[in-house]
């Protein structure tokens, strides 16, 4: 990578009266949403309650917050990720395509290079996000989702609510919590809530919505490196069952944002928010909503006002008097739209709203719909939306272009001064040119990868993981229906062409049948990072 005179030019003008050196990034990354959930994309469908499509306007988000930072800012028509949490994660994290980092699906990882386990990605990949971050003199937050190890990657400090299949062990805050249990000699899942086995299908999940599991690290009034909280008697006085993870989350990114505003250091906030995943709903276990309600907000057309949940009840019965949304996505992806405001308002609280880029994406489609499916762009397709108000960026509103998330290492790593060595394999392309210049156009093709298949499209055409092949040159009103090319012959040459090139790229990627597992040396030695 290789930063050209037009980019330092822009730099150092957009730096030009900020005492600090380097912007601030913030990175809002929701989980499991497809683009077609969030009404800026125009989809006439979105997800109901129980998964699936609908069109009824009862469960359509409301996003005045998103809408107005993507017109203001720019989003992304066609982003793409994985199909699934983690490889989409290990994608987001590494800037690499499964090829290198072997995460192909959720339980489909390659083996370490000594055969054991599978390959942690800050071994696969020591350039990842974190480490970018820290070469260009970033103080690191993590919040939220983890769902890998996280110990190997340097951030500063943290507050996780851990999440599906992290713990399947009692730990003294909470018993909001879906556990295995040996009866009869068979596996069954119980709510360690109700001390009884569940009737419908779930998973094992430490609860990380209501009453939930949440882990500090490295903060600075612990003397622990991993700290469960609450922890001390005025934490343990207000947590209970109106506690919502996600509020949690914040309140700890915004302590540490404020701390490192004080000391006047740029900061890199990497948000993995487990909104938009479905979840077992222990307030209403008996419920058919796939995603447990939020705490009730309301817009004015100004500012938010929310609902502070009242909660009585124990063992499964419960009682929250109104105060917490029905269940649907539609309520996560509201609540989205209200933590984007907390932050936006937060920046200027602190004075650094014109020195902050702010990105709001997710991981791969919603659970029920796209998630981990190899069909057509269902999987893959996510929102992407860019705001840096202090940046005057050459990209504004909707942006017809092709971006993949694999290419947010290499832009923090151009925002932050950072160069990745040449030698060093990376995916992802930096969308720095784009947002800064002139430049038409970012990609020419993204990729996405589902266990064994891939995916991938251009412009003109797409090619899903059951090898079907689409005219995608035109967006269709629920931004999926794209019309299958049974005939090459009725389809015009530029498609033709277009398919040639992406027949060529496949093969650089396709490798899970030859080198799924890591090679036994693994890449051998890296070079460093080097800092402009």
């Amino acid at each position: 990578m290789r930063i050209n005179l037009v980019l330092m030019v822009f730099v150092l003008s957009f730096l030009t009266g900020h005492a600090q050196k380097k912007p601030n990034i913030v990175l809002l990354f929701a989980d499991d949403i497809s683009a077609r959930e969030l009404p800026i994309y125009g989809s006439t469908v979105w997800s109901p309650p129980e998964g699936g499509t609908t069109s009824n306007l009862k469960y359509k988000a409301e996003t005045p917050v998103l809408d107005k930072i993507a017109n203001d800012g720019c989003y992304i028509k066609t982003a793409w990720a994985s199909t699934v949490c983690g490889p989409s994660r290990a994608m987001m994290m590494t800037g690499r395509y499964a090829h290198l980092h072997k995460w192909w699906h959720n339980k489909d990882k390659g083996k370490a290079p000594n055969g054991k386990g599978s390959w942690n990605l800050y071994d696969s990949s020591p350039h990842s996000i974190a480490h970018v971050a820290k070469a260009g003199g970033y103080a690191t937050f993590w919040a939220g989702k983890t769902q890998m190890n996280i110990d190997g990657f340097p951030f500063d400090e943290g507050c996780f609510t851990p999440g599906e299949g992290s713990y399947n062990t009692p730990i003294p805050t909470t018993d909001f919590r879906l556990e295995t249990r040996k009866i009869n000699g068979k596996k069954k899942i119980f709510n360690a809530d109700t001390n009884k086995p569940i009737h419908k299908k779930s998973y094992v999940q430490s609860g990380w919505y209501w009453k939930p599991h949440v882990q500090l690290m490295n903060y600075p009034k612990t003397e622990e490196k991993f700290v469960w909280w609450p922890n001390d008697e005025k934490s343990k006085k207000r947590f209970g069952l109106k506690t919502f993870g996600p509020d949690i989350e914040l309140e700890f990114t915004f302590d540490f944002m404020e701390r490192k505003a004080k000391e006047g250091k740029p900061f890199f906030i990497y948000h993995t928010s487990h909104l938009g995943h479905d979840a077992w709903d222990f307030l209403n276990p008996s419920t058919k909503g796939k995603w447990p309600g939020t705490p009730k907000i309301n817009w004015d057309g100004k500012k938010y006002t929310r609902t502070t949940p009242k909660v009585t009840g124990d063992n499964g019965v419960y009682n929250d008097y109104g105060t917490i949304t029905i269940n649907g996505i539609h309520t996560h992806v509201n609540y989205l739209d209200y933590q984007v405001w907390q932050y936006l308002n937060k920046f200027k609280e602190l004075g650094i709203e014109n020195n902050t880029i702010f990105i709001f994406c997710a991981d791969n489609g919603t659970s029920g719909y796209g998630k981990s499916s190899p069909v057509s762009q269902k999987g893959t397709h996510v929102p992407l939306i860019i705001y840096a108000p202090g940046m005057n960026l050459t990209k504004k509103g909707m942006q017809n272009a092709l971006v993949n998330i694999a290419d947010l290492v290499p832009t923090i790593a151009e925002f932050g001064g950072v160069t990745i060595p040449d030698s060093y394999e990376i995916n992802g392309e930096s969308l720095v040119p784009f947002l800064t210049t002139n430049k038409p156009n970012h990609r020419e093709w993204v990729y996405g990868y589902h266990k064994e298949t891939t995916i991938i499209r251009g412009d003109l055409v797409m090619k899903d993981g059951n090898d079907v092949w689409y005219d995608v040159s035109e967006y269709p009103k629920d931004l999926i229906s794209f019309p299958k090319i049974k005939d090459w012959n009725m389809v015009s040459a530029a498609h033709r062409k277009e398919r040639d090139v992406l027949k060529k790229v496949i093969p650089n990627f396709d490798l899970h049948a030859t080198e799924h597992d890591a090679p036994k040396g693994g890449y051998g030695k890296v070079e460093k990072l080097q800092v402009n």
